[in-house]
């Protein structure tokens, strides 16, 4: 028997793995049921804590959230893990790379782990991700983890959609300035010296932390990133990670900066959906033939791309304005 929305959202909120697994795929496929799903989840949403851990390539972010899942885990708490994988050429899913770092929680039934296709995403995240988190967050996980493709220079958008920010780095990342330019120093709630056995760790540290000392100083009510050394193979330091969230969480209640955040992260969801919708509204049949028979005199310097943009969006609201929307 095939199940229904309802169904599967009843099931996936008492926490049966397989309808959170179906729920999620639904969205992640962009079904005809993937707006029914989250509209029904999202008055479940808001209980779960949401961190982000990023950072460039091989700097052992997988690691790190295995070892966090399992600190979770010994203090009985219930960890819901998206780890966004580089997108197949071929098939188009998730590499799965991330998830064989895991074998510490992967068979732990208090640990539900997806790995999801970055699909293009710019930003580190699946475009679907943070979808993903709502579900994970109504099913009734404590903590969703959020773990990036690790995309290095552009992945700017986990800021946006954790309520706390770990940057995972290396002593081989590169220098603070290196850093900086990434844009990481923007993002970072604290930063993760990870692997600091390593040459050159303390000298890294020390760079960072010169850097952030030349950011401007806020007043009482700002939260000041620092930097934690780790080494999450042997889950050295893990403990102090899971710490330092714990007091940027109480930062963040105590200042209002976690209401802040979340309504921040609703009004851009919003803003998203809107665009979404209108870019399908806006390339019907009628204006994607237009643009192809018009392109020709773009070509021919007759047009130029302004004027053709703002003919096409003239009509688009000439549409909108007889239809009374």
């Amino acid at each position: 028997m095939t199940q229904t929305v309802d169904d599967t959202v009843r099931a996936a909120l008492k926490g049966d793995r397989r309808s959170i697994a179906r729920a999620i795929s639904q969205v992640e496929n962009d079904t005809a049921e993937a707006t029914a799903i989250l509209q029904r989840v999202y008055p479940h949403t808001g209980k779960a804590y949401r961190v982000g851990i990023t950072g460039p390539p091989g700097a052992g972010k997988s690691t790190l959230t295995n070892k966090l899942a399992l600190h979770y885990r010994k203090q009985g708490k219930n960890v819901g893990i998206i780890a966004v994988d580089p997108t197949s050429p071929f098939t188009g899913g998730a590499l799965l790379g991330d998830r064989v770092r895991m074998t510490d929680v992967e068979l732990d039934d208090g640990v539900f782990i997806r790995s999801m296709a970055s699909r293009g995403s710019l930003g580190g995240l699946s475009k679907r991700a943070k979808e993903a988190a709502d579900i994970l967050d109504a099913a009734g996980f404590d903590y969703v983890l959020m773990e990036t493709v690790g995309v290095g220079q552009s992945e700017l958008d986990i800021a946006g959609a954790a309520d706390t920010t770990a940057v995972v780095l290396v002593p081989e990342s590169g220098d603070g300035i290196q850093a900086m330019k990434a844009g990481l120093m923007e993002i970072a709630d604290f930063f993760i010296m990870n692997k600091s056995d390593r040459p050159g760790a303390d000298q890294a540290v020390m760079s960072i932390t010169m850097i952030l000392g030349f950011k401007p100083k806020g007043d009482g009510n700002s939260w000041s990133p620092g930097v934690m050394k780790t080494v999450a193979s042997e889950a050295k330091g893990v403990e102090n990670v899971a710490s330092l969230i714990e007091n940027h969480k109480a930062f963040l209640q105590s200042t209002g900066g976690l209401e802040r955040k979340r309504k921040a992260r609703l009004r851009n969801r919003i803003r998203e959906l809107i665009e979404s919708q209108l870019q399908v509204d806006f390339w019907n049949a009628e204006r994607t033939e237009a643009l192809d028979r018009e392109i020709e005199k773009v070509m021919n310097h007759q047009l130029t791309p302004y004027d053709l943009a703002e003919k096409l969006f003239t009509h688009f609201k000439g549409i909108e304005v007889r239809h009374g929307k």
